[in-house]
């Protein structure tokens, strides 16, 4: 995948172990960014972790039409009941997310799996990213950092539109199916 970041050229980028690599073809070398650093901008917060892990749950069942309680889908996760409530409130509000009334009722998804952008989930549950005032500095330093900031923000943005929920959820499948074991 071939993202732009600038005028200078394209990057290319794949997720290692590690975190994301970046290759810059303009002669600038290349860099690891850690996806799970502390402080790191690339990683999702907690809220958004719980809800792309509650989505998957419900796009698993989603060709079965099925539904998941909150009770469920905390209980297998190891999500506070309250705090997923929260956060599957959100997704419904967001339009991602219907939820049915009644004793075998609960939450699915509102569209298919691959029709859900990631970059949509995290806007409704973390907002819009606000851009941070720089008006105290002018330096031309400041102005390379904010620059380098810009795209880093760009191509994460640009990463998370290009990946749906059904992405995520063939790659969790791919990974369950590496672990099977079989014994004789």
């Amino acid at each position: 995948m071939t993202v732009c970041l600038g005028p200078q050229g394209a990057t290319s980028f794949q997720l290692h172990r590690w975190g994301y690599r970046f290759c810059f073809p303009w002669g600038l070398g290349a860099a690891t960014i850690p996806t799970k650093a502390p402080g790191n901008t690339v990683a999702f917060s907690a809220k958004t972790e719980y809800g792309l892990v509650s989505l998957l749950e419900l796009a698993a069942i989603h060709p079965q039409g099925g539904v998941l309680q909150v009770a469920e889908i905390a209980a297998r996760q190891g999500i506070p009941d309250r705090y997923l409530e929260q956060m599957l409130t959100s997704l419904r509000r967001g339009q991602i997310l219907r939820s049915i009334r009644g004793p075998r009722g609960g939450y699915q998804l509102s569209r298919p799996p691959a029709e859900i952008r990631i970059a949509e989930v995290v806007v409704c549950l973390e907002g819009e990213v606000a851009s941070r005032g720089t008006a105290a500095r002018q330096s031309a330093e400041f102005e390379v950092i904010g620059g380098l900031e810009g795209r880093l923000g760009q191509a994460r943005q640009a990463i998370l539109e290009g990946t749906s929920l059904q992405d995520l959820l063939d790659e969790r499948d791919q990974r369950l199916q590496s672990q099977v074991m079989y014994f004789i």
